[in-house]
């Protein structure tokens, strides 16, 4: 626990001199004040136009970020010889992962944090609020995202060899992930027989922590009626009252196995060197 602690903390210092993390947080404050400018009610609630735009300027923001910060944060370990030098020391790799993707979480929420606190209390001043349900619901589809997909970016820089090679895939990622998802989704569900259908597109959503977490944000906003008929069983059980409960289970299982995995990654290029 010790050595995780310190990895942490270690983390989040550099996490927090990273000049990538406050232009990230920049652009969120910019582009989400912007569009409560726009809107012309004097709540925001439920799913609507202003909150469903607002979904879209979240993901396609954090998962990039998310991705960038972490993946960076890997390879740089390896470009500037840091992991062989804390190699030599007693230090376990599960200890250094886990510390990793801490001290990372913790940056990262508490750039979340600053931005809606901010948002909110400008938004507050102009007229715009939020309804606290809702408020509250954006916070967890942001935490939701930056949490899984940091384990994705862990993969990154486990892979990677330098910094462009992880920016590429990072960028390749989140764009299959994000942007050409319903374009990929689509073509390979055309091509199988109908009685898979369902069972691909469950087995596509838990693969994709963006659809997982944009499906599970957007019920509870109420507004399940807008993904069609084969999210049915979707609906159903996210509005269930332990849908809450079933929801951070998966999540935590997913960022779980990543963990493992990335761990054994590490493990094995240091025993192999």
């Amino acid at each position: 626990m010790t050595d995780i602690l310190q990895v942490a903390r270690r983390e989040v210092k550099m996490g927090f001199r990273n000049p990538w993390a406050y232009s990230f947080l920049a652009l969120f404050c910019t582009f989400s004040l912007s569009l409560l400018i726009i809107n012309s009610q004097n709540i925001v609630q439920g799913y609507s136009a202003i909150t469903g735009s607002m979904l879209s300027l979240v993901l396609y923001l954090l998962p990039l970020m998310t991705l960038f910060l972490g993946a960076f944060s890997l390879t740089a370990e390896k470009e500037e010889g840091s992991w062989q030098l804390l190699s030599t020391y007693p230090i376990g790799t599960l200890s250094f992962i886990i510390g990793k993707y801490t001290g990372l979480a913790v940056v990262l929420l508490v750039i979340i944090g600053f931005g809606y606190g901010l948002m909110g209390l400008i938004s507050g001043l102009l007229g715009t609020s939020f309804d606290s349900s809702t408020y509250f619901l954006f916070l967890a589809f942001s935490a939701g995202l930056v949490l899984l997909f940091l384990t994705l970016a862990l993969f990154i820089g486990s892979l990677s060899r330098n910094r462009w090679q992880a920016l590429t895939i990072s960028v390749s990622i989140w764009f299959f992930a994000v942007i050409g998802w319903p374009t990929l989704l689509i073509s390979i569900l055309g091509m199988v027989p109908y009685l898979w259908v369902k069972p691909l597109l469950v087995a596509a959503t838990f693969i994709n922590p963006a659809e997982l977490v944009r499906l599970f944000v957007v019920v509870k906003l109420g507004g399940g009626s807008v993904l069609g008929p084969e999210y049915f069983q979707w609906v159903e059980w996210i509005q269930r009252p332990n849908g809450n409960l079933l929801f951070m289970s998966v999540c935590l299982l997913w960022i779980l196995c990543s963990i493992v995995g990335v761990y054994k990654i590490w493990e094995r290029g240091r025993t192999h060197g």
